[in-house]
């Protein structure tokens, strides 16, 4: 092969994270999968640490948030919560990522984080209100890109399955006189629903509460 770049290996890192889970990402195994030394690796990556920062970097750098323009914050908060969704719904493993890393190291999720912050003053709230809307909002994005393919990541399509009918049929056999509600909606609870509203639904939920707030704090 060529030589060895870092996006080469992250990418190499991503598709065993997607298909095996992050505990089959190992130095000795991206060497072997990528036909090099794992010395060669260490030229990029000193630990596991710098790879799972290099990992999340790029699973986010495919974002770009559309440049400041005459739109509403409203409508730009919604375009950043929605590509940031669009983006790490293609990886399975994206919240495992950016759940062990610090994500103040991400170059790419410093970008998103600092556009959220920015909007959030532009809003109205205040700088304290404005680090929690950003947290609650990227946080949401990630939860919401996550739900319909965490089950994916290291399983089969029929182990996914299996997982799926075992867990309905646990929600199912609950007693229904203390459990009405997780009985009768067991199916689309663990089956889950049409990914577009899926999706429209959660950043309405978020996005509906935010806007609330900052009209109550209008004058």
């Amino acid at each position: 092969m060529g030589k060895l770049t870092a996006q080469a290996i992250v990418e190499q890192a991503l598709e065993i994270g997607d298909t095996e889970g992050l505990d089959a990402v190992t130095i000795r195994r991206l060497a072997t999968d990528l036909g090099v030394t794992p010395m060669a690796l260490y030229w990029h990556f000193k630990n596991k640490e710098q790879l799972l920062v290099g990992m999340a970097d790029h699973l986010i750098s495919d974002f770009a948030p559309e440049p400041a323009d005459d739109r509403s914050w409203q409508c730009r908060l919604r375009d950043l919560a929605e590509g940031l969704i669009r983006v790490l719904r293609r990886y399975p493993c994206a919240k495992n990522v950016l759940a062990q890393v610090d994500q103040a190291a991400v170059p790419s999720f410093l970008v998103v984080w600092d556009l959220a912050l920015g909007l959030a003053r532009e809003a109205g709230f205040s700088i304290e209100e404005s680090c929690l809307i950003s947290k609650y909002l990227l946080q949401s994005a990630i939860a919401i890109a996550d739900a319909p393919v965490h089950f994916a990541s290291g399983r089969t399509p029929e182990e996914v399955a299996e997982l799926v009918r075992v867990k309905r049929l646990g929600l199912e056999s609950l007693p229904a006189d203390r459990y009405p509600n997780l009985v009768e909606m067991a199916g689309p609870m663990v089956e889950g629903m049409s990914p577009g509203f899926y999706d429209a639904f959660g950043v309405d939920l978020v996005l509906t509460g935010i806007e609330t707030l900052a009209a109550a704090r209008r004058p």
